[in-house]
């Protein structure tokens, strides 16, 4: 999956504040999972978005929509109809779906509401860990499942630095030692 933080309110507001009518577009994939842009994050950061610019005495239109993917033009057709009502929209999708819909609406200003973090998985609620940098050398097939690129904090692909200890990282002592797992 892809993992995404929530930009801080206060660089969204300078991404938007020149805008008078903005449509906030969520993603009910990846980011929904990972709770940075789907439908709750998407009425949250509206209602924030309101508050701000009714306390600035500006009149700005916000509405909002969340899409099935916007990393496919099938989803993306769905505001074909709307999209020309709003001075910008704001993305709440992976930097894929920004840039996906940058490509298809290219006259219309997209900005990126999160921020792309890396590809991942769920440890628990609320915590995500890096397994793969999508580097289109894919070596898991000699690794034993585990990508030293992503998992080994010197991104060594050649085996462990020896300077682990007790099976963790010499970087990071809260790590496994990615190394040591592919050993194992």
């Amino acid at each position: 999956m892809i993992v995404a933080d929530k930009k801080p309110i206060e660089e969204i507001i300078e991404e938007v504040k020149d805008f008078t009518s903005i449509l906030i577009a969520g993603c009910n994939e990846c980011v929904t999972v990972c709770e940075a842009g789907g439908k709750k994050e998407v009425g949250i950061l509206a209602s924030a978005l309101r508050m701000y610019f009714m306390n600035q005495g500006k009149d700005v239109k916000i509405d909002e929509i969340t899409l099935e993917r916007q990393c496919d033009h099938e989803y993306l057709e769905e505001i074909r109809n709307s999209i020309d009502q709003y001075d910008a929209v704001l993305s709440l999708a992976c930097g894929v779906g920004v840039q996906f819909m940058a490509e298809k609406y290219f006259d219309k200003p997209i900005l990126p509401g999160v921020n792309t973090c890396f590809l991942g998985v769920t440890e628990e609620r609320g915590v995500w860990t890096e397994r793969c940098q999508a580097c289109g050398q894919c070596i898991l097939a000699s690794t034993g499942g585990i990508c030293p690129i992503s998992r080994c904090a010197k991104r060594l692909l050649n085996g462990p630095c020896g300077g682990s200890s007790n099976g963790k990282c010499e970087i990071n002592p809260d790590l496994d030692c990615a190394w040591q797992l592919i050993v194992d």
